[in-house]
């Protein structure tokens, strides 16, 4: 099921044949080049052709939005960046923009209005939160119903965005079970890999952050860390590993979550 192809539309084929689709989805370069989150992008990709919805990718057009270059201070890259992207965007006459990193979100929602790119930019919960309360996704509870789960909250949805209810809406339609961290919402720790930092060596300290989350995870006696973000994904699988927990408590992102549920 895992290998099963799915024909995902892509904004260049559509253009050539005359047609112009409502939403750009935005994979992102985890979604692109990280083995592991390849499953939340195919997950959520099942989810919107499940319900017909008409977007389309950049496929080989799509870049790095530049992101982890100004968090890293190289502003002129990520200018060179925003620009490009906002040229194709120009291009393709883009006015939608649904995205499952939050990172991607953010700079495009905050910061790309800086640099002329103003978009409706959604975040992949915000859109499925939304599908569930006009009753177009019907979620079974037959999976998960009696399955503790925690969710952690990505600093770039929350703190930056303000994007609280809706993944814990969508969790409380798949299970009866969700179980809240001691530090959640605004006051949630962050993973340890945001702001660029998953990208340099650790600094002095006593215990690396990725752990310190992993451990406010496992107090909750979760079987599942539901994570919306590939940063928090990594670090907290990582931290997972070790702790040596990873085969008795897994790291699903949300959208790998609904399309279970959904049989996708």
């Amino acid at each position: 099921m895992e290998h099963q192809k799915i024909k995902i539309p892509v904004m260049a084929d559509l253009f050539a044949r005359g047609e112009k689709p409502e939403f750009l989805f935005w994979v992102g370069c985890a979604g692109a080049y990280d083995d592991r989150y390849k499953k939340v992008v195919r997950a959520f990709a099942k989810i919107l052709l499940h319900l017909k919805v008409n977007f389309a990718v950049l496929g080989k057009e799509e870049s790095c939005t530049g992101d982890p270059a100004r968090r890293a201070g190289n502003e002129m890259l990520y200018q060179m960046q925003a620009l490009k992207n906002i040229e194709i965007f120009e291009a393709y006459e883009v006015k939608k923009i649904i995205t499952i990193c939050p990172h991607c979100y953010n700079i495009f929602r905050n910061e790309y209005p800086d640099m002329g790119g103003i978009y409706e930019v959604i975040n992949y919960l915000q859109f499925l939160d939304k599908k569930i309360k006009e009753g177009k996704l019907n979620l079974s509870t037959e999976l998960y119903y009696n399955v503790p789960i925690t969710y952690h909250d990505p600093c770039y949805l929350g703190r930056a965005n303000n994007i609280y209810s809706e993944p814990r809406l969508i969790l409380k339609n798949l299970t009866g079970n969700l179980v809240e961290m001691k530090r959640n919402r605004r006051f949630a720790l962050c993973c340890g890999g945001g702001g660029a930092q998953m990208f340099k060596e650790a600094e002095k300290g006593d215990k690396e952050i990725f752990i310190e989350r992993t451990e406010d995870g496992l107090k909750t006696g979760a079987k599942i860390i539901a994570t919306a973000c590939p940063f928090c994904m990594t670090m907290l699988t990582d931290g997972l590993k070790y702790k040596n927990r990873e085969e008795d408590v897994q790291n699903l992102d949300i959208a790998e979550i609904v399309a279970q549920s959904l049989n996708l």
